[in-house]
């Protein structure tokens, strides 16, 4: 019974996160602008301010919210029209806009790690061998690893030597986070190997390895994205 209400806790605190920063992201709040405090933000969403606590502690991991001890919590990083290029914002389901982003990523991404297989130098291998062990340590660990999924897909775009596509990189990240936010992270296993399978590939200077590897990461998420749509309806 009390593995039942520690997940419905969990999930509670996952639903208030994603509301809070569509809150951030609708009102919108500046870079700098101090959030109201715990006991009004508990009144508005209907929930305790211990369930509040741990939304703000979530979103100032991902670097979004900064709780300044004695003075309250400041908004690091807004939604903001010029970081929002596709104005992500402004649809209310999120989890059909999450399922157009990641046809988009099944068209670029594949492509993008087939890329680097070719150019990427051993130092940068190196690099994404790290980030791919952080995001398995701290998946496993049961934190948040949002912010090196996020590096990891960005780095492997980088080292596509393609300058165009490293101007995609905002909407990786926006995809990227869309996609954790909405699935609470029901993929950690699979994200776990298919992000070695694409490194161990690249390593390899394997471009049909690396490409392969990544449309089976992508078409993971879009597996588990349509599920959850289909479930709802």
């Amino acid at each position: 019974m009390s593995e039942l209400k520690n997940l419905k806790g969990k999930l509670l605190v996952e639903q208030v996160e994603e509301d809070l920063w569509e809150l951030i992201r609708r009102t919108p709040y500046r870079a700098g602008q101090k959030l109201p405090n715990e006991y009004r933000l508990s009144e508005q969403f209907g929930v305790s301010r211990s369930t509040i606590r741990e939304a703000i502690r979530s979103l100032s991991s991902k670097g979004i919210l900064e709780v300044r001890r004695g003075s309250g919590t400041y908004v690091v990083e807004a939604m903001l029209p010029e970081n929002d290029p596709l104005g992500i914002k402004d649809f209310e389901d999120k989890e059909v806009i999450a399922l157009d982003l990641v046809e988009v990523r099944l068209m670029i991404e594949p492509a993008m790690a087939e890329a680097a297989a070719r150019n990427a130098t051993e130092t940068e291998i190196e690099e994404l061998k790290r980030l791919c062990d952080l995001v398995e340590e701290k998946g496993l660990h049961g934190e948040n690893y949002v912010e090196e999924d996020i590096a990891f897909h960005c780095y492997v775009a980088e080292c596509s030597r393609n300058k165009v596509v490293e101007q995609l990189i905002p909407i990786i990240d926006t995809a990227v986070m869309m996609f954790v936010n909405i699935t609470h992270k029901g993929l950690l296993n699979e994200t776990i190997r298919t992000h070695r399978e694409v490194v161990d590939a690249i390593a390899n200077r394997d471009p049909v390895g690396a490409r392969n590897s990544m449309q089976m990461h992508m078409t993971y998420n879009r597996s588990l994205i349509l599920k959850q749509i289909k479930e709802r309806k």
